[in-house]
This record gives structure tokens, sequence and C-alpha cells, in this order.
């Protein structure tokens, strides 16, 4: 199984290699000492031989009858020398060896030449040239054995110590190259991951260790490497991270402001419009988003209508005040805008109060920027408000219809309690005075005093019915759409004949007193075209030509006499008075196509809740 770990790998080799010379050093050495075990006695011993034959030359020389005894037991003992094992160990077996043809030599010299010359010898005192000098050549051989001894125990002497100095110097060469590469491969990468992680302590992602290799400190600066990277991008992230959080709270708090003082505005102020376009002006532009609609629902309109843009190139349909360009913006930079055709996304939020939907804020924002969570709780938080803020607009319309019904009705009953009661009484009296018979020149100017007494009664007291009419009027239906509706079904069951209605008023556009008056000045109109116009065909028209209402009331009948309108007309002075109230004028003229026109134009003074979207009537 091949091993993973590359740096002890080196170390084990370095190690193996260090006890594989000394191992092999040992071994050498004491082969080597085994070698030459014994040579310093063998040496003794041959060089013992040389003074041996001089010794047995000496006794041959002077050998006796008894001596020749002696001399035979002195070269049997000199023989053994020459065999003994502490000389015949040190030479080699081999019989090519030089060492071993010498001893070989010496002792075929010794056996076939010196020994026998010696046995022979008579004994006298002289010793013959031929015995000295065989006696010589032996020795020769001898010496020539002990030097081949000594060369042979310093030749190997010397092979001891070569070899202690390759040892010695493979072990210093396997030490400076373990040094070498634990300088290398282990001090170098360790000081720089040192210094990686140093430098990651003080947030210096930039070092690199670069270690090239597969053993584990490569493998570990690979990864310090790789994580440093890591943790780089990883700061970068955070800080990026961090610094777009810094600026979405700071978006944040300025959007809470701009909630805040947008809060006040629209509680205390009641055009929904003025108060709230500034406001979500500044918004878009602090969150980056855009346009921004408010649509409102209603019940007598099939879809939701459009009460705020943001944004348009052209002037809202309910836009009163004309100088007013707060929503307007040119054509191209509103072509520009996120849109469906454009990149955009749209973000719809209800605008609700426990249990009831009030509207819906239409948010459209880039579809490369989105849109984060900060902005959609702000914008939660804003149709919150905007929700509240409508709410209680509708409560305070309400409150306002039903206090000024109160006091209508209070009214009517303390006119129906007094003045009506005191026409009746003068009628009366006018009835009574009719019965009287006077005669005489009298006569005349009674009669006259009793009709214009009794026509400024009857005039005095339809005027007061009239009054105590509009008085107990009160709008109990939804809106001015639905008591138009009532009002044309109840005319045309006098009339005999359906009235016609068109209607393109946008709800809530008007004040509860500015519908009432409205519905009056209608229902006036269709009364004196049911009493007196003899028409077949009446319509009724209710149309918002921004910033103006205009109602008027049509009918197909005789026309006025003398055509133009009457004067001292108790109802036209009645209406009159009314469009006076609304700031507005009334104008009763015949037709050209015959019949009657009777026209209301007035600006609606109500700062209230306006919307766009046409709600049609049949």
């Amino acid at each position: 199984m091949k091993s993973r770990s590359p740096l002890v790998n080196r170390i084990a080799i370095v190690v193996g290699a260090i006890v594989l010379t000394a191992i092999v050093s040992m071994a050498t050495t004491l082969s080597v000492s085994r070698s030459i075990e014994g040579n310093a006695t063998a040496i003794n011993q041959a060089g013992a031989l040389r003074m041996g034959a001089f010794q047995l030359l000496a006794k041959a020389a002077g050998q006796t009858d008894t001596g020749a005894q002696s001399l035979a037991t002195h070269l049997d003992t000199y023989e053994a020398r020459l065999n003994q094992s502490a000389l015949t160990r040190t030479i080699p077996s081999a019989t090519d060896h030089p060492l071993h043809q010498q001893y070989r030599s010496m002792l075929n010299s010794w056996r076939q030449m010196l020994r026998p010359a010696l046995e022979r010898q008579d004994g006298d005192f002289l010793v013959s040239g031929e015995l000295l000098a065989m006696t010589e050549s032996y020795v020769s051989n001898v010496d020539t054995l002990v030097s081949m001894l000594e060369q042979r125990t310093e030749a190997r002497i010397d092979l001891l110590h070569v070899i202690q100095i390759i040892s010695l110097i493979f072990s210093v060469l396997i030490a400076v190259a373990l040094f070498l590469d634990l300088k290398n491969r282990v001090l170098k990468p360790l000081r720089k991951l040192v210094r990686i992680a140093s430098a990651v302590g003080d947030k210096d992602f930039s070092q690199r260790a670069d270690l090239q290799g597969a053993d584990e400190l490569s493998r570990l600066g690979t990864a310090f490497d790789q994580m440093t990277s890591e943790l780089a991008l990883s700061y970068r992230e955070l800080e990026t991270e961090a610094r777009a959080k810094t600026r979405e709270l700071e978006k944040s708090h300025q959007a809470l402001e701009l909630l805040h003082s947008a809060s006040r505005t629209l509680f205390s102020n009641h055009d929904l419009c003025n108060a709230a376009i500034p406001m979500l002006q500044e918004l878009e532009d602090l969150l980056g988003i855009g346009p921004i609609r408010l649509y409102l629902h209603d019940r007598n309109a099939s879809e939701p209508v459009e009460a705020i843009t943001t944004a348009t190139a052209e002037r809202p349909f309910y836009c009163r005040d004309h100088h007013c360009n707060a929503c307007l913006v040119e054509p191209e930079v509103y072509d520009e805008l996120p849109s469906e055709g454009n990149d955009g996304r749209r973000l719809l939020l209800p605008i609700r109060t426990p249990g009831q939907l009030l509207g819906t804020l239409e948010v459209w924002y880039p579809v490369e920027k989105g849109l984060s969570e900060t902005a959609r709780r702000l914008l939660e938080t804003l149709s919150d408000q905007l929700a509240t803020a409508i709410f209680l607009e509708k409560q305070i319309t309400e409150e306002q219809q039903l206090t000024l019904a109160e006091e209508r009705a209070v009214i009517a009953r303390e006119l129906h309690d007094s003045l009506a009661q005191s026409l009746s009484y003068l009628k009366m009296q006018v009835a009574r005075l009719r019965r009287l018979n006077i005669t005489g020149e009298q006569q005349q100017t009674h009669d006259a005093i009793l009709e214009e007494l009794s026509t400024g009664l009857n005039s005095a007291y339809r005027q007061l019915r009239e009054l105590l009419t509009t008085f107990r009027l009160k709008l109990d239906t939804p809106d001015l759409l639905t008591a138009l509706r009532q009002t044309v079904d109840e005319f045309s069951e006098r009339l005999g004949q359906p009235v016609q209605l068109r209607y393109d008023l946008p709800p809530n556009t008007l004040s509860p007193n500015e519908e009432i008056h409205t519905l009056q000045i209608v229902r006036e109109g269709l009364a004196n075209a049911v009493k007196h116009a003899e028409a077949s065909e009446v319509t009724v028209e209710v149309l918002f030509e921004s910033p103006r209402v205009q109602v008027r009331i049509l009918d197909n009948g005789k026309g006025l006499p003398g055509g133009d309108q009457p004067s001292q007309h108790y109802g036209l002075v009645i209406i009159q008075d009314r469009a006076r109230t609304l700031g507005g004028k009334v104008t009763v003229a015949n037709r050209d196509s015959g019949g009657v026109e009777v026209t209301l134009n007035f600006i609606p003074k109500s700062r209230h809740m306006i919307l766009t979207r046409q709600a049609t009537a049949s």
C-alpha cells in the first residue's frame, strides 16, 4: 500500500540510509577484523620459524649419536610448528591464492630440501655450504611468507580505514542532505505558513505559500492558500454586505423619518393626493423604485379605481388643480420607468383594516436591482399608514354626513313647528277674508290685496315645503350614484317614461354637503320637467371634466316662454342659491332641438379622496 505521507517517507528513507550505512560499516568492519584475526600470532610464529631453522642447523652441526634422536625430535616439533592452526588458519584455502602458494612453497622447501639435508648431516661441526644455502633459501621463503602476511594484514587494515572513511562521508552527506531537505521542505514552508497565519491575524489575505510538491507541508500550504483566498473573498463579501447593510439601514432610517413626517401630513391634511405624492416620490428616490400607484376599492365599481400615481405623462383625469405638476413627467422619462414592457417587476400590497379591504398599493421596481426585504417592510408599513388614513377619512366623511343629516332634521322640525304653522294660520285667515261680502268702492282694492296676500302666502308656503324637503333629504345610500338612480326611478314613474342617466363622476369626489346640493338641484330640474315641460324624454348627465363637475337636465318639452330663463321663479331662485353655495353657476335655456337644458357647473371645494376611474351607469 502506497504511503500518503511523502515527508514521513523522506525522513524514513534518510533514517534508513543512516541505519543501513551503520550496519554495512559495522558488518564490513567485523568481516575485515575477523579476516585479520590471528594474523599477528601467525606473523610471530612465522618469524619464529626463521629462528627455529637456524637453531635446527646449529643442532645438526653439533649432533652426536645420542643427539641424533634429539634432532629428530626437534625436527618433528619444528614441522608441527609449521602445521599449527595459528599459522594455517591465516592461509587462504584457495590453491591459487599467492599466500597459499607461498605457504606450500615454504612447506615443500622444508619437506623436500631442508629437513632431508638436516637429517643427513653426519654430525661434524662443520656445516656444508649447500646446507647453509638451503637454510637461507628456506628462511627466505619464510621471510616472504611473513611479508605477505604483513602486507595482507596492512591491506585489510587499510580497507578497514577506507570503509570507515566512506561510512563517515556517507553519513555526513546523508546528514547534510537531511538538513538541506528539512530546511527547504520543512523549515522554509513552516516559516511561510507562520507568516501567512500572522498576516491572516492582521487581516492581510494577500500572502501566499506557493509550495510545490506532494508532501504534507505542500498540501498544507495549498490548503493555506485556498483558505486565505476564501477568507479574502468572504471578508470582501462581508465588507460589501456590511456596507450594503449600512446603506440599507441609512435608507431605512431616512425612510422611517419620511414615513413619520408623512403620517402627520396624511392625518392632518385630508387631501390624499397633495399629502401622499411628495412623500411617495421621496420614497421612490430613496429606495430606487417607482412609479407607485394607489388603487381604492369601491363597492359600486367593477374594478379597483386609481387614486394616486407618482408619475404620469398626462394630467390625471381627477386632477382639480391644473397648476399642480407634481405627478407629471416628460414622456421620454415616463417611457423609461419600470413597467411590464420595460424590465419591471410589480409588487402589490393590500391596504386593509381588520375585516375590510380598502385598496391596493402597486409598486414597480427594476428587475436588475430587485427589492430588498427592508424596502418591502417599509412599503408594508406605508400601506398600513395609508390604510389608517383612508379609514379615518371615510369615518370622518360618514360622521359629517350623519351630523349634517341631524342638523337638517332639526332645522326641518323647527321650520315645520313654527313657520309652517304660522303660514297655515295666515292662509286660513285669508280664506276667511275671502268669504266676507265686501261691497262698495273698496271692493276692488280689497280683492287685489287678498289676491296678493294669497299669492305671497302660496309662494312662501311652497318655498317652505321645498326647504322642508331639502332639510329632510338625506343620503342614506352608499353614494351619490345610488341616490341619483333612485331619484331617476322615482321621476320615471311620475313621468310615465324612463329617465336616462349618464354618470361619469368618480366616486367620493364630492363632500356630503356637495352631494346633497347636487342631488337637490337634479330633483328640482326633474320636478320642473315633469310639471311644466310636458316632455316625453328626459336625460340627466353628471359629468366630470377636470377640474369641473357639470350637471345637466335635458328634456324635449315645450321649452321656456320667450326663450329666456324665467325671472322671480322660486324654484330657480333656490337652485341658484344652491349653486352659489357650491361655488358654481346654474343656467336655464331652451335647446336648439326643443326643450329646456338646466346646466350646473362648479369646482368641488372638498379636499377629499378623489379617484380617476369612471363609474359608468346605464
